[in-house]
């Protein structure tokens, strides 16, 4: 017989409790130090948001071609279901590291803390705090010199995949509800969301006991705060085969009923998975999505 302390209490999709309180995850996080390419001149570098509590980012600045042309800014949060990956991953590096190429804008890729170190609400809280520091360079006088050098905070964009969407749509309701001044929020780009309404509910609502449950505002958005949106624009990916794609789909029909003065534009990829365009990005439809993601963002 196994030790009580091998004994399973929970297990979800991504993890699972043992009964001593041990939490055994399922997907490793890898991380890489950031580098610059040679080939499409993409620069890349960490920083620091906050110590307390200890959020930071990976920062990608494109080629500069015209030093007077100020360049968009997207504002990227990475899935992982809360609780694993990272902005400094080797797949989430490569994927940002293309928008930034192909948008011809700066990339601010949060790292925001992971269940169990740091459980919910702080990876909606940090993913904040990484807005709030982007427009501490309104007046160019911010502490990371590429923005203030190269950032239009008037053409700011904010995405994600996954439960990097959900974020994503939080931070939307956050800067409608009470504004952010020193940005203009054009437009979010939700890539395969997560919200609530299937099976992996259980899992978040253990990873956050102190949410409001089932009908928590993050997990199941009310029409109030649909119609408060805070940008301009949205663009949502969806994938014909991917296990939230009704979560997402029920989002997208609520938010066309909400009253939001916004503007929508929806992708599906037919015959795709949940983020496939992370697992296979050299694939025809993940180079299709990375180049109507850069596109919503060149539009404006």
């Amino acid at each position: 017989m196994g030790s009580v302390g091998n004994e399973i209490t929970h297990e979800f999709r991504f993890f699972r409790v043992h009964r001593d309180g041990r939490i055994e995850k399922f997907i490793p996080t890898h991380k890489i130090p950031p580098f610059n390419d040679p080939i499409t001149g993409v620069q890349s570098k960490d920083v620091v948001i906050s110590n307390k509590p200890p959020v930071s980012a990976r920062i990608f600045l494109p080629r500069i071609i015209d030093t007077t042309r100020k360049l968009p800014v997207l504002f990227y949060i990475h899935g992982g279901a809360f609780c694993f990956e990272s902005a400094f991953s080797p797949m989430y590096h490569k994927h940002v590291a293309s928008l930034a190429a192909k948008a011809n804008a700066i990339a601010v890729s949060v790292e925001y803390g992971l269940f169990p170190e740091r459980p919910p609400p702080a990876c909606y809280e940090d993913s904040w705090a990484g807005l709030q520091w982007i427009a501490s360079h309104a007046n160019g006088n911010g502490p990371e010199p590429w923005l203030n050098e190269h950032a239009d905070l008037n053409r700011v964009f904010v995405g994600g995949d996954s439960g990097g969407g959900n974020i994503s749509h939080t931070l939307a309701v956050r800067v409608g509800s009470i504004g952010l001044p020193g940005l203009k929020f054009i437009g979010a780009i939700l890539v395969h969301p997560y919200f609530g309404g299937m099976e992996d509910d259980e899992m978040w609502l253990y990873m956050f006991p102190t949410s409001g449950g089932l009908e928590d505002p993050r997990l199941k958005p009310p029409a109030e705060d649909l119609s408060r949106l805070g940008c301009e624009r949205m663009l949502i990916f969806f994938a014909e085969n991917d296990h939230l794609r009704g979560v997402g789909g029920s989002y997208y029909e609520e938010l066309k009923k909400s009253g939001w003065g916004g503007s929508m534009e929806v992708v599906e990829h037919r015959g795709e998975d949940h983020v496939f365009h992370l697992m296979k990005p050299d694939s025809e439809n993940a180079v299709d999505l990375v180049n109507k993601f850069a596109s919503f963002i060149v539009q404006d």
